[in-house]
């Protein structure tokens, strides 16, 4: 299927249906509760690109909420020597090369996020819960990456009700001055260092631009030096004490959503990445040299 020049991007609906799709999981999880980790367990969480970061941020927060020892790594990085209760592994195509492979490569128990049925991750892995409800048509990942956070995160007992009226907060926010900034470094801290990783992927792949991320303490250490401006920081949850101050004094625009759920400013970032590839001339569903999966021969 594809689009007329007057169409909007698939992506951009998509990005809206994200706060129902996050209360579907949050109110219905309890479904999906013999196949994902218990507390205690030993688990690490694998994924490639967008599945890699909610793996991370599903690795920080688990560990965060005492729920035990939490590893995230990027398919081709997993260490198959190391032990673990079960392996979570993300993949919305489920045709992923690396995640295939780590599959079955490994004896420890696999569960498998997807959100196609019928895909070779199906077969493999020992448990798989389906998503296909927040598949998407467009190239680039986002309501099933967040959805599929969104369930982890119910999995570990939040409350997904607030981060989804935040949700539909972020949806209504004005994005235009926010989509001209030259260049953007996403910063977070623990469980949103991978939702920064991820903001910074959204611009590279829908928009070809300039973006970086980092934890929040570290970006004193030298990446704060690009900061003027015209350019902005993007930060996640809670800023680290001093950090308004250093980046203010740069004169580049800070870009905080305290008062949101860190998940829902992921929703604002996404569509600063559709603003900006609009703006730009660019199809934000068909990324430069991406496809939906990378499937190496």
């Amino acid at each position: 299927m594809t689009q007329t020049p007057d169409e909007s991007p698939f992506v951009t609906a998509e990005i809206a249906t994200q706060p129902a799709l996050w209360r579907q999981v949050g109110s219905g999880f309890a479904q999906y509760g013999d196949a994902l980790p218990k507390a205690g367990q030993r688990v690490a969480a694998v994924g490639c690109g967008t599945s890699w970061f909610m793996a991370m941020a599903y690795a920080a927060l688990r560990e965060d909420l005492g729920q035990g020892e939490t590893d995230a790594f990027a398919g081709s990085e997993f260490p198959k020597d190391r032990q673990y209760d079960v392996v979570v592994v993300i993949s919305r195509s489920g045709t992923t090369t690396e995640v295939l492979d780590l599959i079955r490569s490994t004896d420890l128990p696999t569960v498998a996020i997807t959100a196609t049925p019928g895909s070779p991750i199906v077969e493999l892995a020992d448990h798989v819960i389906m998503l296909d409800f927040a598949d998407e048509q467009s190239v680039v990942q986002t309501r099933f990456a967040t959805t599929t956070l969104a369930l982890l995160r119910a999995s570990l007992g939040q409350d997904l009700e607030q981060a989804a009226a935040d949700a539909e907060t972020a949806l209504s926010i004005d994005v235009d001055e926010l989509a001209k900034l030259e260049q953007v470094t996403y910063v977070g801290t623990r469980w949103t260092v991978g939702l920064a990783h991820e903001a910074a992927l959204k611009q590279r792949e829908a928009a070809s631009a300039w973006t970086e991320a980092y934890p929040a303490m570290d970006y004193r250490h030298g990446p704060i030096a690009i900061a003027q401006p015209g350019r902005g920081v993007w930060i996640f949850g809670e800023a680290p004490v001093g950090l308004l101050d250093d980046v203010a004094a740069t004169g580049a625009m800070i870009v905080h959503h305290a008062e949101l759920d860190p998940l829902a400013s992921l929703v604002v970032a996404q569509r600063v990445a559709v603003a900006k590839a609009l703006a730009l001339g660019l199809n934000p569903d068909q990324p430069r040299s991406l496809t939906r999966s990378v499937i190496l021969s």
